[in-house]
Order: structure tokens, then C-alpha cells, then sequence
């Protein structure tokens, strides 16, 4: 179980470079939230019992890859798939599994991007290869999923059909709002570039370093600024 910690604290520190990062750089970040957890040995032996593995270390390691999980929450569909090929580059993360549950929903509606990824934790006398599941999801989606499992072990995952066809249909409504907001945040995109575009930019020399900056800025009296 100290192995699996080791790999969420590697994930997520990963994770949270790539998130300043693409702050940094676009001033804007794809990832809103990121929670994480660790399967309790009794949840690891009841799902080793209901699918029949084997209950060896070695069997258990293969076979129940969900032991460390990550869930990752975005704004928009886009930064799903963003923040998937940002994880795919990572030269010690291996993507072992992936299951696109967004552009093919679960039956009862659910969608989310699961990968199963592999990530090297090196220990004080040994290297060991551990699994770790992430499941990517807008918020909408994420909403949806929480309540779904409240009201399915409320019933005892027991429900009349007349609630699980609402419930699809909150579902199919989440998607159509995920879809809205990503065409807004598209158009607000093209707006700003287009803004951007029509600013006048000039060239300041700083220690033989040249900087583009707009012409707004170079407008400004430098001996204020200190610059040499």
C-alpha cells in the first residue's frame, strides 16, 4: 500500500507541473480540481472475490489496477483530451489502458475518459512498475456521476426503471450542456485571438534581449521603469 501512495504523490505532483505550466504559458488551465485515493485492503479483497482472481501479491498487483486512483475535473470536453496527450508525453508514464467512456457512453449514460497508466517508483533498495487508474471529466459529467452513485447505494442499486431512464435523460442533458459551452468557449477564444491580432506591438532592446510588447507599453516613460 506505501508503494501505491508513492505513485498517487508522483502523479500528482506531475500533474500539478503540467497545470502551472500550461497556466504559465496559455493563462489559462484546463484542470479545475484533482482529487485522489487508495482502494482499503477489504474493498481490494471484496473485488478480487467478486471477479474470481487469484488472491496472491503478484495476482492482486495485475489484475485490480484501480488500488490508486485520480480523478481529474475540467471546465470544457477539449481539456479532457489536452490534459490525456500531456500525460501520454511524460517519458515515465506508460498508458496501459484507455477507455473512452465520452465518445462511447456507458449505457446508463455515465461518461468520463479512464486511462490506466504504469509509473516507476523507485524505492530505497528496488524499482517497482505501479498501476494507477485517472478518470478525466468535466464537471458536468462529474456531477452527474456523484449523484448516480448516491441514489443507485441509497436504493441498494436497486431502482425503479421509470428513474433510471431520468436519470439517462440528466445524462444526455449534461452532455448537451457540455457541447454548449464548449462552442461558447470556442467562440470566446476566436474573439480574443482576433483582439489580439488588432494590438500594435514594438521592440524594446533589454540587455541584448529583445522583447515584443505592445505599443501601449512602449509609450510609457522608462526612466520610471528602471531599464537600462
Amino acid at each position: 500500500m506505501m508503494a501505491y501512495k508513492f505513485a498517487l504523490d508522483e502523479v500528482n505532483t506531475k500533474i500539478d507541473i503540467l497545470k502551472q505550466e500550461f497556466e504559465f504559458i496559455h493563462d489559462y488551465s484546463p484542470i479545475e480540481h484533482v482529487s485522489s485515493r487508495l482502494k482499503t485492503p477489504e474493498s481490494i479483497l471484496k473485488k478480487v472475490q467478486k471477479k474470481g482472481y487469484g488472491l496472491s501479491l503478484p495476482s492482486i498487483k495485475e489484475n485490480v489496477r484501480d488500488i490508486a486512483g485520480i480523478r481529474i475535473n475540467c471546465s470544457f470536453i477539449s481539456d479532457i483530451y489536452e490534459i490525456k496527450n500531456m500525460l501520454e508525453k511524460q517519458k515515465d508514464i506508460k498508458v496501459i489502458e484507455c477507455k473512452d467512456y465520452i465518445k462511447n457512453p456507458k449505457p446508463n449514460g455515465y461518461r468520463s475518459l479512464h486511462l490506466i497508466i504504469e509509473i516507476p517508483i523507485f524505492m530505497s533498495d528496488r524499482e517497482e512498475q505501479i498501476y494507477v487508474e485517472i478518470q478525466i471529466r468535466t464537471i458536468a459529467m462529474d456531477f452527474w456521476a456523484s449523484l448516480e452513485h448516491k441514489i443507485y447505494y441509497k436504493y441498494n442499486k436497486e431502482i425503479p426503471k421509470s428513474m433510471k431512464d431520468e436519470l439517462k435523460e440528466a445524462a444526455e442533458s449534461a452532455a448537451l450542456l457540455d457541447i454548449k459551452m464548449e462552442k461558447i468557449h470556442k467562440e470566446m477564444n476566436t474573439l480574443k485571438a482576433e483582439l489580439g491580432n488588432e494590438e500594435s506591438f514594438g521592440e524594446l532592446l533589454i540587455d541584448n534581449m529583445k522583447l515584443n510588447l505592445p505599443s501601449m507599453f512602449l509609450n510609457l516613460n522608462t526612466d520610471k521603469l528602471n531599464m537600462k
